[in-house]
């Protein structure tokens, strides 16, 4: 049986990562993309289309439902209160292995900065922490790359 899974961008920066993000989650079957903090959104405040959005989206942008809040304490309490479980996608002391998760429930992936990764204060409001296991050099992927692998995982494989 497949689940519903949302996605929470907080405070990513790069406007190429989110429409990258737009365009594998509307492949993937996410329902909904949340965006929170300085993350760019699709349309600004002007009502005029982010161009890098727009290129990386090849359209998605339009096709996959999105909200803004700039703080995202609303939107965790919101499907919180829906029966949603919520996830961080971080290395942590407290992460696990996102092969080892499980969760029956409808869940909120979240995704932070590219560089400070998902602040503590968001990390200790979630119900699990998840983290894809490095075993290079490099200790992190690209954030749209990590939500390609997430996203994919429990949309197209875990879920069904």
């Amino acid at each position: 049986m497949k689940h519903e899974v949302a996605v929470l961008l907080h405070n990513v920066r790069s406007a190429h990562n989110v429409g990258s993000i737009f365009r594998t989650a509307d492949a993937a079957g996410v329902s909904r993309i949340y965006l929170s903090g300085y993350t760019p959104r699709p349309i600004d405040k002007f009502g005029r289309e982010q161009a890098a959005i727009t290129k990386t989206a090849l359209g998605a942008d339009k096709y996959i439902s999105w909200e803004y809040q700039k703080n995202p304490d609303s939107i965790l309490a919101k499907l919180r209160k829906e029966g949603w479980h919520i996830v961080a996608v971080e290395q942590d002391k407290r992460s696990v292995d996102y092969r080892k998760y499980v969760s029956k429930k409808p869940k909120l992936f979240i995704f932070g900065n590219e560089v400070r990764g998902v602040s503590s204060a968001l990390l200790n409001k979630c119900d699990a922490i998840i983290e894809i296991p490095m075993h290079g050099k490099k200790e992190s992927l690209n954030v749209a790359v990590t939500a390609g692998i997430i996203l994919f995982s429990w949309c197209c494989v875990f879920s069904t």
